[in-house]
C-alpha cells in the first residue's frame, strides 16, 4: 500500500465503532467470528463447568456439535454442551452475537439491529430477551446511607398480547381516565446516594403501602434514611418497618432541605424515561427487562459486547457491593 494511502487509511480508524475494531482485529488475527465467539463461551463455561442436569462436576469431553464441545456427566450420564441450561441454548447463528451485543450497548431498536446483522427482526426479538434474561435481575442487593425512593408511571401495554383484557388502543393510545388510574403501571425506583439503583414493577395503579411492603424491605439497610416527597404511603411504610424517613413537599416548591431532596432519583427517572422513548411503547410484561437493560447501561455494569455475552451465561464482571 502506498504510504499517502497507509495514512489516510489509519486516520479513519477513530471513527470505528467498538464492534467494527473487534472485527477488524479479528481478521488481522486470522479468526472469524466464530472463533471469536466460540473461544469466549468455551473459556466461559470452563472457569464453573458442571451437569446442568444434576450439577455435578466429574465430566469428560464427547464429541463436538454445531461448532461447540459436548460432555457427558459420569454420575447421569447425560450430554451437554457450554450453552445448555443458559439463555443462549439452541440459538442459532453464533457468528453474530458478539456483534447483536455491541447493539445492545448502544441501545439499537429490534429493527435497526435486524438491519445491522441481516437477521430477521423476530430472530433479533428474541436474542434481545435471551440476552437479557439473566442481566435483568443484576442489581445491588441493599442500598446504604441516603436512600431516594420514588415512583413513576407508564401506561400499561398488553402489545403482542393475543387476548386483551380491554379494548385496543390505536397506537398506543392514552388513557380513558384522568390522573392516576389502572391504566398506569407503577413503577418504584429507590437509589442511593452511591447511584446504586433498584426498580420494581409494584402492579397498576397507584402507589400503596401494600407495594412498598412487598418490594422494599428486603433491599434497604435498617441504618438507612429514606427519602421521598409527599406521598402519604412512604412514612406509613418507614415507621412500621423501622427505618428513618425524611420527605420534600414538591407541591410547594421545596425540592431541597439541606441533604434531603430526590433529585437523583428524579434524574434517573428522566433517563429512564427518555431511553424507553426511542422503542416506540413497551409491552408491560417485558418491562423488567428493559429496567434491567438500561440499569446496566446507567451504571455500566458491562462495558462490552465480551462482558454481556459471559453475562448471559451467568459470569458478570464484577460482584455487587453489600
Amino acid at each position: 500500500m502506498h504510504p499517502v494511502q497507509w495514512h489516510t487509511f489509519i486516520a479513519q480508524f477513530s471513527q470505528l465503532s467498538h464492534r467494527q475494531r473487534l472485527a477488524g482485529v479479528a481478521l488481522l488475527q486470522g479468526s472469524t467470528g466464530q472463533d471469536a465467539a466460540i473461544a469466549l463461551i468455551e473459556q466461559t463455561a470452563l472457569a464453573h463447568l458442571h451437569c446442568p442436569a444434576c450439577g455435578a462436576t466429574r465430566v469428560h469431553r464427547h464429541g463436538h456439535a454445531h461448532g461447540l464441545q459436548r460432555y457427558r456427566c459420569v454420575p447421569c450420564r447425560k450430554t451437554f454442551n457450554a450453552l445448555s441450561g443458559t439463555p443462549l441454548a439452541h440459538l442459532h447463528h453464533k457468528t453474530r452475537w458478539l456483534a447483536y451485543a455491541s447493539c445492545l450497548l448502544e441501545s439499537f431498536s429490534v429493527r435497526k439491529a435486524a438491519d445491522q446483522l441481516q437477521i430477521h427482526r423476530n430472530t433479533s426479538f428474541r436474542w434481545r430477551h435471551r440476552f437479557l434474561a439473566l442481566a435483568k435481575n443484576d442489581r445491588p442487593r441493599c442500598l446504604h446511607g441516603i436512600a431516594e425512593a420514588d415512583e413513576m408511571y407508564l401506561l400499561e401495554s398488553q402489545k403482542g398480547s393475543r387476548h386483551l383484557t380491554r379494548p385496543a388502543r390505536r397506537r398506543g393510545g392514552a388513557a380513558r381516565q384522568r390522573g392516576i388510574s389502572n391504566e398506569q403501571v407503577c413503577i418504584l425506583v429507590a437509589r442511593d446516594r452511591t447511584g446504586q439503583t433498584v426498580d420494581f414493577v409494584a402492579g397498576r395503579g397507584q402507589l400503596s403501602k401494600a407495594k412498598l411492603h412487598a418490594w422494599l424491605p428486603s433491599v434497604i439497610d435498617r441504618d438507612i434514611l429514606l427519602v421521598s416527597d409527599g406521598h402519604p404511603a412512604y412514612p406509613v411504610f418507614a415507621r412500621e418497618i423501622g427505618v428513618m424517613h425524611a420527605a420534600v413537599n414538591l407541591r410547594a416548591g421545596i425540592r431541597v432541605r439541606g441533604t434531603i431532596h430526590v433529585q437523583n432519583v428524579n434524574a434517573y427517572h428522566s433517563r429512564l424515561r427518555g431511553w424507553l422513548s426511542a422503542f416506540h411503547g413497551v409491552a408491560t410484561r417485558y418491562l423488567p427487562s428493559y429496567l434491567g437493560w438500561r440499569w446496566i447501561l446507567d451504571a455500566r455494569r458491562i462495558l462490552s459486547p465480551e462482558s454481556l455475552l459471559k453475562a448471559t451465561m451467568g459470569t458478570f464482571p464484577h460482584l455487587m457491593v453489600t
